[in-house]
């Protein structure tokens, strides 16, 4: 019954579950709470498509996973597999079956592991090429860096930019100069509020497990629809934490400014953007926007609380099969 149930499970949300929630309208009312149920749906996808093999192979072994992992490898070690060819003919399949899903989810951690390092490689290679780049202190990048709030970078450029770099020695808030010159301080204020809001929140890392998930099944079209999706509802969430503290008017102004500067009919000589660094052009301009001036009621809290309930649930099932 658990292996059925396990299968699925991993059907229904390697498929027509993310493609549903990719459409919902209500993300765009309660982005937090969305975040958490694709992060449920990611994490129990693939649990559910590691699980239905590894259970089936082990089945011969034990009733559960913790029973039956210990004996599978023993009779593996052991060759004590063999006899039981008798009572079973589709030993050998299930063995195999299991060594699959042990591959899997080595892969999994692998490519997890490799995108984690590359990322941080690119950003400090990013931030070397940014210290080499920027241009010396300013009375305007000195008011930057108090806006800012972290230790902040102005680049001698005339288009408007602003992005924060994570780090593991700390952030750095990058601007340029067409940014300052061109936006008044509520303004600047604005899109940095935006942007730490990423820094705060951790977007990057979310970005980064998404990122990762696509890479290891990039046979699966839903993964790049799942990292789509999570990079817009973190411009959401950046957005709504900025306008806790600043007018509408002056965040909606500032993208517009920044949106323009990196349109086809105006391209810049911008410099590399590390992976992760957040408002890279992921998230079409004209969603947000739509979003910010066109605002829906949030939604209820009740139904927010039994999205992240449900969300909890979803995560927990397939473990619970398992173990």
């Amino acid at each position: 019954m658990s292996v059925t149930l396990l299968a699925a499970l991993a059907v229904i949300l390697a498929w027509p579950v993310p493609v549903l929630l990719g459409r919902a309208r209500w993300v765009r009312r309660a982005p937090a709470a969305a975040m958490a149920l694709w992060q449920s749906v990611a994490l129990a996808g693939g649990l559910s498509l590691i699980g239905f093999p590894l259970l089936w192979g082990l089945t011969p072994f034990g009733d559960t996973v913790v029973e039956a992992a210990p004996a599978f490898v023993r009779a593996l070690a052991e060759g004590s597999w063999v006899p039981q060819l008798e009572h079973d003919p589709w030993l050998p399949t299930r063995i195999a079956a299991a060594t699959l899903a042990l591959m899997l989810f080595a892969h999994l951690v692998l490519t997890l592991a490799v995108t984690a390092v590359k990322t941080v490689a690119n950003r400090r290679r990013h931030r070397q090429m940014v210290e080499l780049l920027a241009a010396p202190p300013s009375e305007r990048s000195r008011l930057a860096e108090g806006i800012a709030g972290t230790p902040t970078r102005v680049l001698p450029h005339d288009v408007p930019l602003a992005y924060c770099l994570p780090g593991l020695t700390g952030s750095l808030t990058v601007l340029s100069r067409g940014l300052l010159d061109q936006l008044s301080e509520p303004e600047v204020a604005a899109v940095v509020a935006h942007e730490r809001a990423h820094l705060r929140q951790r977007h990057d890392l979310l970005r980064l497990a998404f990122e990762a998930w696509h890479r290891a099944v990039a046979w699966l079209p839903t993964t790049a629809m799942a990292q789509r999706a999570v990079a817009g509802l973190t411009e959401m969430m950046a957005d709504d934490a900025a306008l806790t503290v600043h007018d509408r008017r002056d965040l909606v102004r500032a993208i517009v400014l920044t949106g323009e500067a990196r349109a086809p009919t105006q391209p810049a000589p911008a410099p590399p953007r590390a992976a992760n660094v957040q408002g890279d052009g992921s998230v079409p301009l004209t969603l947000r926007l739509y979003r910010l001036l066109s605002p829906a009621d949030p939604l209820p809290v009740a139904l927010r609380l039994l999205v992240v309930v449900a969300a909890v649930g979803l995560a927990l099932f397939p473990l619970v099969l398992l173990l």
